[in-house]
């Protein structure tokens, strides 16, 4: 299972931090040193600025492709499952995030918390690249029991899972708008919060959790983390109104269909990376390495997502099958599809809301090269993040050596999975 843990990694030593081994203040005082890690008690902080470049393309590998350190290949290493490494941070996350949607309405709380309960709370992808990334950038790695309570690593890493934190309240909010404008009745293998309480509370509950990921920004008091991170909601909305109001050019185009993709799906975990790596002071170099890293994941992450719409099952989706096209969306495989069959392009402006047209389209899919094409554009994808993380600065500590394997790992894992 990706989600399994390693036993002999004992919980006291994940990361150094005494005060993962707990959930929350008033149970645990372990954790008072710190009630809200997205809430630091007035401390300022010196954050080294990046310049942002454009998305589109490859700037931040110019010039380090030939220059690749592969500071891993001489020794044998062991593999570890990337989620393993952070399992014990992801736990307190959850329970954190869980705890910061309640709500005075209690159907609006109970609402916003339904994708935080346990065991519906899915593999958090999202926050587990970011965890890594954090330890992969990060110039020092805070001991366990650190003396001085107000070590300046514990800081760093609390700054940044609360990066991970408004990450996942920011994707969840997303997913409750989408399911609401697709109509969906599933999400994750459960009742989607529309189906279940309704469209008006499932736009509301997704509001909701934008303005708590909102607060929790504020409180990082980092003008251009903030400007990065609201730059993603932005995005998520542009690429959604992309999406809805194509016209028949630009749903046949695949520089749009990759364009709508980044707005809607690489903006927040790459955006996020860079935040990551702007807490921890790093240049904007690496800043752009993490950037790009999150953003070719993003986009690989996508393309499979959408060859999986084709060739999964419903039941290892969480979702319907054959969703995308069904609602009319047409994605890399369908592309790839039209461009062997040029024909298959006016079945598709007949519109696929027909069922005929929709087994027609589908045809002209499983005799094309659509599905391949689209998992060899992922997987160059994942390449370009694996040279990404092979870039960075070469460093001899361990655990930041470890966090790079398993972000390159997840390149792999992103591109090889069946859910």
């Amino acid at each position: 299972m990706l989600f399994s843990r390693i036993s002999r990694i004992p919980r006291t030593a994940i990361n150094g931090r005494r005060w993962f081994l707990s959930l929350w203040p008033e149970h645990h005082p372990q954790l008072r040193r710190s009630e809200n890690p997205c809430f630091p008690n007035g401390s300022s902080f010196k954050v080294l600025a990046g310049s942002e470049k454009s998305y589109w393309g490859f700037p931040a590998l110019h010039g380090f492709r030939h220059k690749i350190h592969h500071q891993s290949s001489s020794i044998v290493e062991e593999q570890q499952d990337p989620f393993s490494l952070v399992a014990d941070e992801l736990s307190l996350l959850a329970n954190r995030l869980r705890l910061m949607v309640v709500a005075e309405v209690p159907k609006l709380a109970s609402a916003a918390e339904y994708f935080f309960k346990m065991g519906v709370d899915g593999k958090r992808f999202r926050p587990t690249v970011l965890l890594l990334m954090a330890t992969a950038l990060n110039v020092s790695i805070p001991e366990p029991y650190p003396s001085g309570y107000g070590d300046a690593s514990d800081e760093l890493r609390a700054r940044q899972q609360c990066i991970a934190e408004i990450t996942e309240m920011i994707h969840v909010a997303s997913l409750l708008h989408d399911d609401v404008l697709d109509d969906a009745d599933t999400r994750r293998g459960i009742g989607s919060l529309n189906f279940v309480m309704g469209n008006k509370i499932a736009v509301l509950a997704g509001d909701f959790l934008l303005s708590r990921a909102c607060v929790a920004l504020a409180s990082l008091k980092n003008t251009e983390v903030v400007s990065l991170l609201a730059k993603v909601v932005e995005h998520l909305v542009t690429g959604e109104t992309m999406q809805m109001s194509a016209t028949s050019e630009q749903r046949c185009s695949m520089e749009y269909y990759m364009q709508k993709t980044y707005y809607k799906t690489a903006s927040l975990i790459s955006n996020s990376c860079k935040a990551i790596a702007l807490l921890a002071g790093q240049t904007a170099e690496v800043a752009m390495l993490a950037y790009e890293y999150g953003r070719n994941l993003g986009l690989a992450y996508q393309l499979i997502d959408d060859v999986l719409d084709f060739t999964g099952t419903s039941a290892s989706l969480g979702k319907g099958s054959l969703s995308d096209i069904r609602h009319g969306i047409i994605t890399a495989p369908i592309l790839f599809a039209m461009e062997e069959f040029p024909q298959l392009r006016a079945v598709v402006d007949q519109g696929l809301d027909n069922p005929a047209n929709v087994d027609l389209a589908l045809e002209y899919l499983g005799k094309s090269r659509g599905i391949q094409r689209a998992r060899e554009l992922a997987t160059k994808h994942a390449n370009l993040a694996a040279a990404a993380i092979h870039s960075l600065p070469e460093n001899d500590n361990e655990e930041v050596r470890k966090s790079r394997r398993a972000l390159l790992d997840l390149t792999r894992r992103v591109i090889t999975r069946t859910k």
